[in-house]
């Protein structure tokens, strides 16, 4: 993030909006929403699929969950970008179903003798657990004071790296693949090399307007190359129905059982971290400032769209971690090209042809943009952590430790398989495990010793990342509560005593010397440990 220095900002005739809030002209939104739904499509529609050929649903049932996956996705996406009353983080957020209930899902439907049979449990447990993060999402924003740079930092971190194996594997061939010599064949690495290399060409070399087109350009090009050589198919295009709509309750009406409800609460609490770390990674690549009204406003929109997800046929949501990823590369901020987005998804939902057209882009060309995407999250993670000390050896502790228990899934399969169902179901995870690991070990570290956390300066985001996008960062600068440099603060940051860098940071060498809290667990977070 490039460093700005702090001085009086230059005011732009009728107060221009905060690039989150700017709309933009109707070609743009279309360009770069369509971009969205390119990047998002892959992972949107791997849910219902594992889901259903789990469940052994037929063709026809795997196809409308698909549709009805799409429909309130973009239905979702509207209503966190957009906002209505307190619900929705009013930020760049694409949402789509969150990869962390797949393998609960797939437990409590095979565990209701699979099926569309199974699907009225899953449904009824969706519903169920939606309703209670809507309920409880005021109370869990206040819980924020527990999630300091360490714990932010380290959590989309540990998005970032789990999820490019995904990328990986896509550029291999596909999930599908495995076990074939096709996975892994030359041609399609070179697919997903060629598709990244586009991408990385169109960023250095093209003006800005054309790199924020980037991974579209990139996807469109990989997809006719691919077509050319005859790689990509699009003989289902013709076959799809023209139109198609999802009514609520297609399968009948859902099941409430208790161990099912409760298991997809538990997932929903480990969903309800991850979207508060997508919150604050949004706000730290737009330079918008996330407080707990935020917070709690996102996760009602989860909420709200999971009880959509139970009713009209899908299943929970959470922020699209991947479309994040191509915020911070495109660095288009503004919200209405997610609105965009999800109009797109609707119409896709409504039109089966329509989104048989995207899913016809191979899976190699995909791998090869999601590389740069996921690998863009895990940079926001680092990012955030750069922040921290890691010279001190609790955080460094908190961070290697979580990275490992992240792996563990990925590199010990076997270990998970030798649980409980019901465990194995929540646990298995390496974005869950990561997250609930640093969690749990800044609770032992840091606040169940009493040490004090360090803030995210979001007063310093905001003045930074706007210019790195050529917009201007001056008439949307909120009201600081922490107290930054003014008429009303003479004194800086976090009251009277913590300094300044020169060029507005906080800096943690000046404190060296200064009176402070005696603390006997140690430094205060920022502070060298020596």
């Amino acid at each position: 993030m490039a460093r700005v220095s702090r001085q009086d900002p230059p005011q732009f005739p009728g107060q221009r909006a905060h690039p989150v809030d700017e709309v933009l002209p109707v070609g743009k939104l279309t360009l770069y929403g369509f971009q969205h739904v390119l990047a998002f499509y892959a992972g949107a529609v791997i849910v219902p699929i594992v889901l259903g050929n789990a469940l052994g649903l037929s063709r026809e049932e795997l196809v409308y969950l698909i549709n009805a996956d799409l429909l309130t996705c973009g239905i979702a996406s509207i209503i966190q970008a957009l906002g209505v009353w307190k619900i929705g983080a009013r930020l760049p957020l694409v949402q789509g179903v969150t990869f962390t209930a797949v393998s609960p899902m797939i437990a409590i439907g095979l565990g209701a003798g699979g099926g569309t049979a199974g699907l009225l449990v899953v449904y009824g447990a969706v519903i169920t657990a939606g309703i209670a993060t809507f309920l409880f999402a005021p109370f869990f924003s206040k819980l924020v004071k527990y999630f300091p740079p360490i714990v932010i930092g380290t959590i989309l971190t540990v998005i970032g790296l789990t999820l490019i194996p995904q990328g990986l594997q896509d550029a291999a061939g596909g999930a599908q693949l495995k076990g074939h010599p096709e996975y892994g064949d030359t041609k399609n690495l070179l697919y997903a090399l060629g598709t990244l290399l586009f991408i990385l060409l169109v960023v250095r070399l093209g003006k800005s307007y054309l790199s924020s087109l980037a991974v579209l350009l990139g996807l469109v090009v990989g997809t006719g190359v691919a077509w050319l050589l005859g790689d990509a198919d699009f003989s289902g295009v013709g076959s799809a129905d023209w139109f198609g709509v999802s009514t609520p309750f297609h399968y009948g009406m859902p099941k409430f059982e208790v161990f099912p409800i409760i298991a997809m609460v538990v997932v929903m609490l480990i969903t309800m971290v991850e979207t508060t770390g997508d919150v604050y990674a949004i706000g730290e690549i737009t330079g918008k400032k996330v407080d707990n009204a935020t917070v709690a406003n996102a996760l009602r929109a989860d909420g709200v769209a999971t009880v959509l997800g139970g009713v009209f046929n899908s299943f929970p949501y959470v922020a699209f971690a991947e479309n994040i990823g191509l915020v911070r590369m495109s660095k288009v901020m503004s919200r209405f090209v997610v609105v965009a987005a999800g109009g797109f998804m609707i119409i896709m939902g409504l039109l089966p042809k329509a989104g048989s057209v995207v899913a016809a882009i191979p899976h190699p060309v995909l791998g090869g943009a999601a590389i740069a995407m996921f690998g863009m999250v895990a940079a926001v993670g680092i990012q955030i952590l750069g922040k921290v000390d890691l010279r001190e050896e609790r955080n460094a502790l908190i961070l290697a430790v979580s990275l490992a228990a992240a792996l563990l899934p990925g590199a010990v399969a076997p270990f998970f398989e030798r649980m409980p169902e019901d465990v194995r179901a929540v646990l298995n995870s390496g974005i869950t495990l990561g997250s609930l690991t640093a969690v749990l070990l800044n609770l032992f570290f840091n606040v169940f010793t009493g040490r004090k956390s360090m803030e995210i300066d979001w007063d310093e985001i905001e003045d930074d990342d706007p210019a790195d996008a050529h917009q201007p960062a001056a008439a949307h600068e909120p009201a600081d509560p922490y107290g930054r440099p003014g008429p009303q603060h003479p004194q800086g940051a976090y009251g009277s005593s913590a300094p300044r860098h020169p060029q507005g940071g906080y800096n943690p060498q000046a404190t060296q010397g200064m009176q402070a809290p005696h603390d006997p667990q140690g430094p205060p977070w920022g502070t060298p440990a020596h």
